[in-house]
């Protein structure tokens, strides 16, 4: 534009002296017989003038068309995006409709932006599910059920979300927990492939499994409920609370860089077990509120044993360990139940109260923000709780998604059955970025087998016929503390569960699986569970028994296998 500007204001001023010269020569005193003599003088002096302006016009456009072509067809500055992702998080928030929430911040944000109400991880389990959404690929194809391979060197080196935007000029930093640490991200976040400087960890996360929850008498425990004072802890401060402050640093940091645009993923630890989290979010819930928060206190009779998780992990702590909770079906008893329940909202508010924050910082009209959990986490539903199933609590997480591109003034609901996919190629559209195609082949290095959304954010569709697929392993048919059945390493898995959410019903069928060569068996089967939604939503019934859902099984067990593959 500056340089338009500048052929503007020369055609003005060559203009303005023409003008004058023409007036100074129409203005001249004289006979007739020298009218005549200025006359032709006048017009040769014209004649030169031209000459002049034509030589002077050329040469200003062959300096200056270059410019104006290189502005004509500069693209846009690409948008700023921010991932914000949430550890275990299912959708216990206001904008989802959940009463008992206290997510002001959260609610706030999705009143400008899309909010999908039916998405899904692809495994209840945080490194699988990370590396699921990051490459844009399914467990299946990346070979990781635990934590325990790292996809560039166990299957193959597939390019990720973050490296995707860094090879299209982005800058790309990660704060928090985006990547699960250890091997499955080979132990660096995936720096320097995924990001442009080291990953940013808060130095208090390694005392996230530490006694630093004081009791009663003062000792320093393990437990899973933690309300604590900052002063009392390491650092006189929480990792999300880093994170967090890393986060705007790094934001207030790029402000001055207008040329190349970021990419900041802020991966929260919270919700996640242990339930630590500063003291005043617990008096915003009453223990009252969550006695009655299920009906479930036992295991569903027609639920198949393979499908249960004995939830080893919060046995493990200080504060249940000596709770003589029976193995593998328990009950936890209604004032524990209650207990957990008011520990999660507390520390969902926790986080929430932290998020307003970062998007405090951020400026909302140039930058893409999607906001999503990693996968669900159960409350005492079919009298189970943490993650690790096939159930619709596990599998359910929040996606919420605010582009400059669609500006709302209220939120706008997606109701279609959407994954976490879908992330990788729905971001990279909003961003401008050339297409992400979609995988033909198992060992294509850039692609995606999710589907993008940014037809529906435009409005151009509800992709209705759309399913989910998710899974998860078994190391046999009945829970186990050894190997254990909630987190099975790979050399331990016997069994795969495949579960299929369609828009009314969810079929889930465990069978065979081989972990040599990663194949199953469909004539093998452990075990089926077949939900209807329009009358069931808490998944209580399976209707598997029944030979009147007879037809509708053997359609889902055939669309299943089809998915899923030899």
């Amino acid at each position: 534009m500056a340089t338009i500007s500048l052929l503007i204001g020369f055609c003005k001023v060559n203009s303005f002296w023409k003008l004058k010269i023409s007036w100074a020569q129409g203005s001249t005193k004289n006979s007739p017989a020298s009218t005549s003599a200025v006359s032709a003088s006048s017009s040769q002096q014209s004649r030169n003038s031209f000459a002049v302006d034509m030589t002077s016009a050329r040469l200003l456009f062959s300096l200056l068309i270059p410019s104006i072509l290189a502005e004509a067809v500069a693209p846009p500055r690409r948008p700023n995006v921010v991932m914000v992702i949430f550890d275990d998080l299912r959708p216990v928030m206001g904008v989802y409709g959940d009463p008992l929430a206290s997510t002001p911040y959260l609610d706030a944000f999705a009143r400008g932006s899309h909010v999908f109400t039916r998405t899904y991880s692809q495994q209840s389990l945080c490194a699988p599910s990370r590396n699921s959404l990051l490459t844009g690929r399914r467990p299946d194809t990346l070979h990781l059920y635990d934590f325990y391979s790292y996809w560039r060197t166990f299957t193959g080196n597939f390019t990720t979300l973050p490296q995707y935007f860094k090879e299209h000029g982005y800058y790309t930093y990660s704060c928090g927990k985006v990547f699960h640490p250890g091997l499955s991200s080979n132990n660096t976040d995936d720096f320097p492939l995924s990001w442009s400087a080291p990953a940013f960890r808060p130095r208090t996360e390694q005392f996230m499994n530490s006694p630093v929850c004081p009791d009663r008498e003062g000792i320093l425990r393990k437990n899973l409920i933690c309300p604590v004072e900052l002063q009392t802890q390491p650092y006189k401060t929480l990792p999300d609370i880093e994170s967090v402050a890393e986060a705007l640093r790094f934001v207030g940091s790029r402000k001055s860089n207008n040329r190349e645009p970021f990419f900041l993923a802020m991966g929260f630890h919270k919700p996640h077990i242990n339930f630590r989290f500063p003291r005043q979010f617990l008096s915003r819930f009453k223990l009252s509120q969550f006695f009655n928060y299920t009906e479930d206190s036992m295991k569903p009779p027609d639920m198949p044993a393979v499908a249960w998780n004995p939830y080893t992990d919060v046995r493990a702590r200080d504060d249940f360990k000596h709770s003589n909770i029976s193995f593998p079906y328990g009950p936890i008893s209604r004032h524990q139940a209650a207990q957990i329940r008011q520990g999660y909202y507390a520390s969902v508010a926790y986080v929430d109260d932290l998020f307003g924050k970062l998007m405090g910082g951020l400026d909302l009209d140039n930058t893409v923000v999607v906001v999503l959990g990693d996968h669900g986490w159960s409350l005492g539903e079919h009298a189970e709780w943490a993650k690790y199933s096939n159930f619709e609590v596990a599998l359910r997480v929040p996606l919420i998604i605010r582009s400059p591109q669609f500006p709302l003034s209220q939120t706008k609901y997606h109701h279609g059955i959407t994954e976490l996919l879908d992330v990788f190629p729905t971001l990279v559209d909003l961003a401008g970025l050339p297409e992400l195609p979609s995988c033909q082949d198992s060992q294509e290095l850039t692609c995606g087998e999710g589907k993008s959304l940014y037809h529906q954010l435009m409005g151009l569709g509800t992709d209705d016929d759309h399913v989910a697929l998710s899974q998860y392993p078994r190391p046999g048919m009945l829970p186990t503390k050894h190997p254990n059945s909630d987190k099975p390493k790979l050399r331990n898995i016997k069994i795969m569960g495949y579960s299929l959410r369609t828009d009314i019903y969810r079929y889930t069928m465990w069978v065979r699986f081989h972990a040599q060569n990663f194949s199953r068996d469909w004539h093998d089967v452990y075990g089926e569970e077949l939900y209807d939604h329009r009358l069931d939503s808490g998944e209580d019934l399976n209707l598997v028994p029944l030979p009147e859902f007879d037809d509708v099984r053997q359609r889902l067990r055939r669309r299943l296998m089809d998915l899923v593959g030899s």
